[in-house]
This record gives structure tokens, C-alpha cells and sequence, in this order.
């Protein structure tokens, strides 16, 4: 019922900074809470933050280590991730998600809709 759309993603040198977009359409009231994930070839889909998305409170993997830094915009339905200090390991295809009843949750089991994806290069 809610369709996610990602963009914003592309090369960056190691320290750089990327700002991705999720725009959601559809029946966006049933959102509850909106989600980053990630997932690097050869390895499991990983949490990467959450947003509550009517009160925005905000969750984060530890490895982020305050360098991300996910936001929404309900007016536009919009969830972005602001990445700084960006590594080599951060590379991967990010993805958002939606989540039905849940609030701040990391488990990938909880989220009912998932976006196409977009890729993110860190160089070295």
C-alpha cells in the first residue's frame, strides 16, 4: 500500500558527505515509522537508523557513530539520511522502508514496505 522511492546516491571520497531522499506515496498513514538500511555485496541486509514518523524521534546502528543523521519532512513525506564523514565501508546499496505499528524498530522484519534502492561509493 505505501511505495518508497530512493535517490541521491553516487561516488564520494572517504570524508565526504551524501544526503539521501525517500519519498513515500500511497497510503502513508498507516507509517508509523520510517527506516535506513544497507546492504554491501556478499553480506546481509544491516539497520542503519529509524524515524518516528509523526513525533521524530530518531535511532541509530552504533556504528554510525553520530555521522548520520535521518530527518522527515511529513509535509512532502519525505525521509532523507544525511551522511558525513563518509568510509570505504559504507559502501552499499541503502535502502528505505516504512513500518505498520512499529516505532523505532531495527528489525528488518517489522518494516512492511521497502524502497528499490540506491547505491552509495566511498573511495579510498
Amino acid at each position: 500500500q505505501v511505495q518508497l522511492v530512493e535517490s541521491g546516491g553516487g561516488l564520494v571520497q572517504a570524508g565526504g558527505s551524501l544526503r539521501l531522499s525517500c519519498a513515500a506515496s500511497g497510503r502513508t498513514g498507516s507509517i508509523y515509522a520510517a527506516g535506513w538500511f544497507r546492504q554491501a555485496p556478499g553480506k546481509e541486509r544491516e539497520f542503519v537508523a529509524a524515524i518516528n514518523w509523526s513525533g521524530g524521534n530518531t535511532y541509530y546502528a552504533d556504528f554510525v557513530k553520530g555521522r548520520f543523521t535521518i530527518s522527515r519532512e511529513n509535509a512532502k513525506k519525505t525521509v532523507y539520511l544525511q551522511m558525513n564523514s563518509l568510509k570505504p565501508e559504507d559502501t552499499a546499496v541503502y535502502y528505505c522502508a516504512a513500518a505498520p505499528g512499529y516505532s523505532l524498530t531495527k528489525n528488518a522484519a517489522n518494516y512492511g514496505s521497502w524502497g528499490q534502492g540506491t547505491q552509495v561509493t566511498v573511495s579510498s
